[in-house]
């Protein structure tokens, strides 16, 4: 089993971000579907995680993780992406928003959320 580390909850921060904005779904939308599919074409393994939230279960950051390690092509997209993306997540969410997520995932990981009730929507 690997532990699952999060500095910040990306469900959270997806959550933030679609109702400040409604278009960021057309931007995320097809980057999750590419990553979602990305790994099923490399069989990635989510069950490897030592979850201890269940708000934690079924998260993106997952496939993310397991992608990194399994996927050239998937590390190159990232790395051209992500600093795109994150600045972009920057610019929409307050800083509220921003340190609300990191202290979501910090308790998330040490399973102390009782919130598991992420709306499928997001994940």
């Amino acid at each position: 089993m690997k532990d699952l580390v999060c500095k910040i909850c990306t469900i959270k921060l997806v959550e933030a971000a679609y109702a400040r904005a409604w278009w960021f779904r057309l931007v995320r939308g097809p980057l999750r579907l590419g990553m979602l599919l990305l790994g099923k074409v490399y069989g990635a393994d989510l069950n490897v995680y030592s979850v201890r939230s269940p708000a934690c279960r079924g998260c993106p950051r997952l496939v993310k993780l397991e992608l990194k390690e399994k996927s050239a092509l998937f590390r190159l997209l990232n790395n051209l992406v992500n600093p795109y993306f994150d600045r972009l997540i920057e610019r929409l969410l307050t800083e509220r928003e921003m340190q609300e997520a990191r202290d979501f995932a910090e308790r998330a990981v040490r399973g102390g959320t009782e919130d598991g009730k992420h709306d499928k929507k997001y994940l």
